[in-house]
């Protein structure tokens, strides 16, 4: 999965999980929870949609890595490449 492609897919997700919030309009760089008013559960939640399109899954360990949009595509892009 390519970058765009991942980016795409987290706002999709995002989506689904805050209909409310216009996706358009996110700072990628900010911390997610923060900008989308996301608890816990909502978080989880989208860490595991994320895991079910994409087969890539994010250890607790790993969430301050994937706590901003940008973060996260990035993150899925890098777990989705075979390593050469």
């Amino acid at each position: 999965m390519n970058a765009q492609d991942s980016h795409d897919l987290v706002l999709r997700v995002i989506a689904q999980i805050a209909p409310d919030v216009d996706v358009g309009s996110l700072d990628e760089d900010r911390d997610m929870r923060r900008e989308l008013d996301l608890d816990s559960l909502d978080f989880q939640t989208l860490v595991e949609r994320i895991a079910e399109e994409t087969g890539v899954q994010i250890p607790e360990t790993d969430y301050p890595q994937v706590r901003s949009l940008r973060g996260m595509a990035e993150y899925v892009a890098a777990a989705g490449t075979p390593s050469a």
